[in-house]
């Protein structure tokens, strides 16, 4: 074990233990990351279904929390890349708003580390205020809290982020905003290693069809018309499995606690060029018709990702082009 947890083990030898990073375990251990537990919640999420599988390829021993009801529509209902592994890796149940579940769940997995990607609201930013709150706030403090007050073995927690959150312009992203404010609040004053992964305007297979990309690659595979908004917003557009990278890569920096590292290409491309480009891809007729929605009120005109500092803090850029990654997304 990588952590000894006999209670007669002295406090400040424990601080010191938990400060090293996952990077520092992996040299001890000669680069076996089997040692190395990582709890992933939202597993069989946009992201989570593809970061597990990925995880278990790196070596890690992994652990998918996923909702309990999972447990009751039975194994049939989980995505293929999750059953594809699922004899990989370790499952616990738990609905993060329970702070006794949580709990159980933690001890259960017995985590190094953690990758929360667990939210309500990404496909529905305007969602009730006391849903987001219960889900984003209130879960991702009982797992922090969970992981750092009820076991003495996490070394890291990466709390996924998102780019919204500097403006809050929607309820999603007001509420994903407080709940990093609470990580970084014990990040700072306790010294937990809490890291942020901002991660900009992910796309790729799986995702759900109410957003823009796979929303216009439907209707430009079907020869169809697109209604949208103006489109000139300009978002960095990331392509899921370099997500995934980049979160992995996070599992192995020095960083400092309550830091976030914004995984993104760092280049914006307006909604309209992307919906264009995909039409142009598809080939099949229909048009993009821009300015037959109304804009989301309170939307921030460019996003994009600090790509420079990026590499320079965890080692990782993008690979997949935007292109590429509607190629892939296509078929």
């Amino acid at each position: 074990m990588i952590w000894q947890k006999h209670s007669n083990v002295r406090s400040r030898r424990l601080i010191a233990v938990r400060r090293r990073s996952i990077a520092y375990y992996k040299h001890e251990y000669g680069g076996d990351l089997a040692h190395t537990r990582i709890l992933v919640t939202g597993a069989t999420g946009f992201i989570g279904r593809l970061l597990t599988p990925y995880l278990v390829q790196q070596g890690y021993a992994v652990t998918a929390l996923v909702r309990e009801a999972y447990a009751e529509t039975g194994f049939q209902s989980w995505p293929p890349e999750i059953k594809a592994v699922r004899s990989q890796i370790e499952v616990v149940y738990a609905d993060l708003r329970n702070w006794q579940l949580t709990v159980r769940a933690v001890r259960a997995a017995q985590p190094d580390a953690v990758i929360h990607l667990a939210a309500v609201g990404v496909a529905e930013p305007f969602l009730p205020v006391d849903t987001a709150v219960r889900h984003n706030v209130n879960g991702t403090i009982n797992l922090l809290r969970a992981c750092f007050e009820k076991t003495t073995i996490c070394q890291q927690m990466i709390v996924a982020r998102s780019p919204g959150e500097l403006a809050s312009m929607n309820v999603y992203a007001a509420s994903k905003a407080a709940a990093w404010n609470f990580c970084q609040l014990y990040g700072r004053t306790q010294q937990w290693p809490i890291h942020g992964a901002m991660v900009f305007q992910a796309y790729g297979p799986g995702q759900s069809p109410r957003n823009l990309v796979p929303a216009a690659v439907a209707a430009a595979r079907a020869g169809q018309d697109f209604p949208m908004t103006v489109g000139t917003q300009r978002r960095d557009w990331i392509y899921v499995t370099d997500v995934v990278a980049g979160l992995s890569a996070m599992l192995m920096a020095a960083l400092k606690p309550g830091e976030t590292v914004e995984l993104g290409s760092g280049q914006a491309t307006s909604l309209l060029d992307v919906v264009q480009l995909v039409y142009r891809l598809v080939g099949r007729g229909g048009r993009p018709l821009p300015g037959a929605l109304p804009s989301r009120p309170g939307e921030v005109e460019v996003q994009a990702a600090n790509a420079v500092h990026t590499r320079e803090r965890i080692g990782w850029g993008t690979a997949v082009t935007l292109e590429e990654g509607l190629i892939k997304v296509i078929g």
